[in-house]
């Protein structure tokens, strides 16, 4: 059972948090041709729905997993057609928590890897740790489609002003394909 951590934070057990059963298909904002959500220009999607509740939280509307809009089928097809852009480094999946909206998000990062290959990153955050993501199989499919994680809740106790692409010091920018921190 979820409980919270010196934090404030709080925390699930394995497997109790699943995107199937907390997801409500909706998005708390789509932003094309953005420069802070990763490296280059990106397609930014922020998912709703996050159970972290991290105090001091950003984005604390997206916490609910029901802010915003539904996410449909043309808002899909608008991102795809934005990605193509030949000055679109890829696109970057945020929230709420991203790894708990699987349900659109497995869909979606399939097709730009079907679309683009590995001419588009993707670039993921959340509030798991990746070793927590390697031990569910939901969260372990959508991680593997993506080139970079950046992990870890924010901790308002660790925050550092410009920290490029994190709020806090415990969070980590994870190479996906070499396992790897980034050292931005």
């Amino acid at each position: 059972m979820a409980k919270k951590d010196a934090y404030g934070i709080t925390q699930p057990d394995v497997g109790e948090w699943r995107g199937e059963k907390l997801c409500r298909r909706y998005i708390a904002d789509y932003k094309p041709f953005n420069f802070v959500d990763g490296e280059g220009v990106r397609c930014s999607l922020y998912v709703s729905g996050c159970p972290f509740k991290c105090p001091g939280c950003y984005n604390a509307a997206a916490q609910s997993f029901r802010y915003g809009r539904q996410y449909t089928a043309e808002l899909e097809e608008q991102i795809i057609s934005d990605l193509a852009q030949p000055y679109v480094a890829g696109l970057s999946l945020l929230g709420g928590e991203p790894f708990l909206s699987t349900p659109i998000l497995l869909p979606l990062v399939r097709k730009v890897r079907k679309r683009f290959g590995k001419e588009k990153t993707v670039w993921i955050w959340s509030g798991y740790l990746y070793e927590q993501l390697l031990a569910e199989p939901e969260k372990r499919e959508l991680l593997n489609l993506c080139d970079v994680l950046v992990d870890g809740p924010f901790i308002r106790k660790k925050f550092v002003r410009d920290l490029p692409f994190r709020g806090s010091l415990n969070q980590r920018i994870i190479d996906l394909h070499t396992g790897g921190e980034y050292r931005i």
